[in-house]
């Protein structure tokens, strides 16, 4: 199978501050250098994208030193944290932006969609922006015309096809380009995660085109998602970035795994939750520490199946919030979400004055075995506007041997990630 995509040595540094040398002869130098494809003579030594730490050097490494080969047909996850390059990966694949160092192999077309609306003109209507953003990405206007009907019926804005885009919301901006780049004849197709924007309905339906793209006509596909159970149903291998470094490559659910073990291992000892835990949130509240216990509220990480959960979190209110609501997710390890508990089973909001919070989560389900974690949230009830929210943080396993060492379970045939608290009645009716 011939290869699509060979990176080699790909390194991206950028400029932080002033991008001139100083002088005008020493801008002349670096222009010849850089003229006759030789190092900068004063590119500095810079420093790895950590952004949970203050750096000292005026260049910071983006990308360093990343290899890797895609072939042919195939479909590859790119996965990491915020800021672990993944954006600036897919930007020099797509050709928008050159390499500080290093090369990059590409054998075939390629159809990129990275930002919402990009290639769209806010005063066009959309039909002449499909006309528009074909052309960008390299559409004949026959090709176009061919293949519009398809274009509008699979973005679903034939009501609002002469309407200016102007007018349109961000999840039919991202359906319009998701479907002229969809519908582009390219043997390579690169996409951010601009699904997010759309509704769930609409990803579905776009992971599913992308499926059959990767199967039934050989497209090579390269996606970036933080939804883990996206990556997985679509891709059979995944790249994952770390720094701006390659941290892991391979087979999808190992990768998946690994970076999920990498993401949780900020818990310390003493359950501590760092500031760059938090997803996003306005800081009114931050969630500062979240330990899983056993039924002697000790701290604890393997469980036997069968053996009481409980879970201590602790919020630091910065200031008087009324009506919020606090919820603990339950993730799988694919990242996603199995089940949200909230201190009010009837839905209640609460008001919290300023000051530090505990709570203690006690779980009456009987989760089944494997790997899992926790997340947390802190909303405005009314709004829906998070406060604080933490993706996935504590870990925990469940063995499939029983607490009660007496228990014959057939595992083989059990499924599902929790037992239903529910009751069972039979009766012979004949």
């Amino acid at each position: 199978m011939s290869v699509a995509i060979k990176v080699e040595k790909l390194s991206k540094a950028y400029h932080l501050g002033q991008f001139n040398t100083g002088t005008l002869s020493n801008d002349l130098k670096r222009w010849w250098a850089l003229t006759r494809g030789k190092d900068d003579p004063f590119r500095k030594i810079g420093e790895t994208n950590d952004r949970t730490t203050a750096g000292s050097s005026n260049i910071v490494w983006s990308l360093k030193d990343i290899d890797f080969e895609i072939n042919q047909g195939d479909s590859y996850g790119i996965i990491g944290r915020n800021g672990a390059g993944k954006s600036t990966l897919l930007k020099l694949l797509s050709q928008i932006t050159s390499p500080t160092s290093g090369s990059i192999k590409i054998k075939g077309k390629i159809a990129s969609l990275l930002e919402v609306g990009t290639g769209f003109h806010p005063e066009l209507s959309g039909r002449e922006n499909i006309f528009l953003n074909g052309a960008i990405l390299g559409m004949s206007k026959s090709e176009i015309r061919r293949k519009f009907d398809e274009i509008v019926d699979f973005a679903g804005v034939e009501r609002y096809i002469d309407t200016p885009v102007k007018r349109y919301s961000s999840g039919m901006y991202v359906r319009l380009a998701f479907a002229v780049a969809a519908h582009l004849e390219s043997e390579i197709f690169i996409v951010d995660e601009v699904l997010a924007v759309g509704d769930a309905e609409f990803q579905k339906k776009c992971l599913g085109k992308m499926n059959q793209l990767g199967h039934e006509t050989g497209r090579t596909i390269v996606f970036v998602s933080h939804n883990m159970a996206s990556i997985k149903s679509l891709c059979s291998s995944c790249i994952y970035m770390q720094q701006g470094r390659l941290a892991g490559m391979g087979e999808t659910t190992e990768i998946i795994s690994q970076y999920l073990s990498d993401n949780n291992r900020t818990l310390s000892v003493d359950g501590i939750i760092p500031a760059t835990a938090s997803l996003h949130g306005t800081g009114e509240a931050k969630f500062v520490l979240m330990l899983v216990k056993n039924q002697d509220g000790e701290p604890q990480e393997e469980f036997y199946f069968g053996e009481k959960i409980s879970v201590e979190i602790q919020l630091a209110v910065h200031q008087d919030l009324e009506n919020v609501f606090v919820g603990l997710h339950l993730l799988n390890i694919y990242g996603e979400k199995l089940a949200m508990d909230v201190i009010d089973k009837n839905y209640k909001p609460i008001s919290l004055k300023k000051g530090l919070y505990s709570f203690k989560v006690f779980m009456d389900e009987l989760l089944m075995p494997g790997d899992y974690s926790f997340g947390l949230s802190v909303s405005h009830f009314y709004s829906g506007s998070d406060i604080d929210y933490i993706e996935s943080f504590s870990t925990l396993k469940v063995l499939r041997e029983s607490v009660d060492k007496e228990l014959d379970y057939p595992w083989p045939t059990v499924h599902g990630y929790f037992q239903p608290n529910s009751h069972w009645q039979l009766e012979k009716i004949k």
